[in-house]
């Protein structure tokens, strides 16, 4: 089963992945293979990163990815909504570009572990606590190097 991608661009950075690349990443970090289900995928700049990261997190700042997991609203019955929304990714283009570089890596494997990362916060993945951090990001770098990307974490490798 995979995960739809309905993509949205609202970015003036023409260096972007390709939606096959976006639905590759999606499907691979996507942990519940038998169900069909569908993510928006929305890159953004500067101004919009921010006012979200400040009305969700309360940071006045852009972040790479914000994450937003479907609630289906008290009474619907979700699985009469054909695919089962898995929520929304708000990714900011110049922000995931700027880190690419200042933590020398390629572009294309910083935008993948994006989506990677996202996708795995969507099915209720985290690392605020520190044995959350080590189980999530464990299947990041699995994740990444079955996709022929290195280790997205500093010094880390897949034992």
């Amino acid at each position: 089963m995979t995960i739809h991608i309905d993509l949205q661009i609202e970015t003036e950075n023409k260096q972007l992945p390709s939606s096959d690349q976006l639905s590759l990443w999606a499907n691979k970090a996507h942990q519940s293979k038998e169900i069909e289900t569908e993510i928006t995928i929305r890159i953004v700049d500067i101004e919009e990163s921010t006012d979200l990261n400040h009305t969700y997190r309360g940071k006045d700042s852009p972040t790479n990815v914000l994450s937003f997991p479907f609630e289906a609203p008290t009474g619907i019955d979700i699985h009469l909504l054909g695919d089962i929304p898995l929520g929304d990714l708000v990714i900011c283009a110049p922000v995931v570009e700027r880190e690419a570089k200042e933590q020398e890596k390629e572009s294309i494997a910083h935008w993948a572990h994006m989506v990677v990362h996202g996708v795995l916060h969507l099915q209720g993945y985290d690392h605020i606590e520190d044995e959350e951090a080590l189980v999530m990001e464990g299947l990041e770098t699995k994740i990444m190097m079955e996709l022929d990307y290195p280790a997205p974490y500093q010094d880390q490798e897949l034992s």
